[in-house]
């Protein structure tokens, strides 16, 4: 198998995860079938289209190719179909989710160092790429983004995508160590998801009691 076709095949598998993870959120929403299948064709196709934006290639793979719209779409409807099937969709969604940051976190930063990106620049593409499904979906279903909250959801991507940068220029970009990455970002997701691993948080402390309020009227 050549490099282009294993970047090819991860690449559709995220975009089947992340639809599944896109069209379960919005089967939770009670969106019928037209609302599952868009939020999951946005939840897959998002972050790879800002990437080949970023990247200057025109069109984005999501219209150029039709087979990413068509993994999108059948696994969207699929999901609308079988979710009665799926148990504990809330878990469903979060383990998807997981599964699609860790491969488009791979593909992202790899495409990007392929279009002589510099390293810095490949890791942040990786990083935006992995994230902008989940953003979208997010959005688009009423939901405050993961990628906001305390959950280690950006950070996991990023570590994945400078782990892939390390790989490409040690020269060991093969499919086992892309593959090691995106499940380095898969399970330290689900590990943070587990543990409650969190990033800090600003801490508001409540105004003291008994102060003199300068704003008053002075008389």
């Amino acid at each position: 198998m050549t490099t282009s076709t294993a970047l090819l095949l991860a690449d559709l598998t995220g975009v089947a995860v992340f639809a599944a993870s896109g069209a379960s959120a919005a089967v939770v929403k009670r969106l019928d079938l037209f609302g599952v299948a868009f939020v999951g064709f946005v939840a897959a196709l998002g972050g790879g289209i800002f990437r080949d934006l970023v990247i200057d290639e025109a069109p984005p793979l999501a219209f150029a190719d039709w087979r990413y719209a068509a993994t999108a779409a059948v696994t969207a409807a699929a999901v609308f179909w079988l979710h009665p099937q799926l148990a504990r969709l809330r878990t469903t969604v979060l383990v998807l989710d997981a599964a699609g940051l860790g491969l488009f976190t791979v593909t992202g930063t790899l495409k990007a160092l392929d279009a002589q990106v510099p390293p810095v620049g490949a890791c942040l593409i990786g990083m935006l790429t992995a994230i902008g499904g989940g953003l979208a979906r997010d959005l688009l279903t009423g939901e405050i983004p993961v990628v906001l909250r305390r959950e280690i959801y950006a950070v996991a991507a990023l570590a994945g995508s400078i782990a892939v940068a390390a790989l490409h220029a040690s020269g060991r970009a093969d499919a086992a160590g892309l593959t090691a990455a995106a499940v380095f970002v898969f399970a330290l997701r689900l590990m943070a998801l587990r543990r409650r691993w969190s990033a800090p948080v600003a801490t508001l402390r409540p105004p003291r009691t008994g102060t003199r309020d300068h704003t008053a009227d002075p008389r």
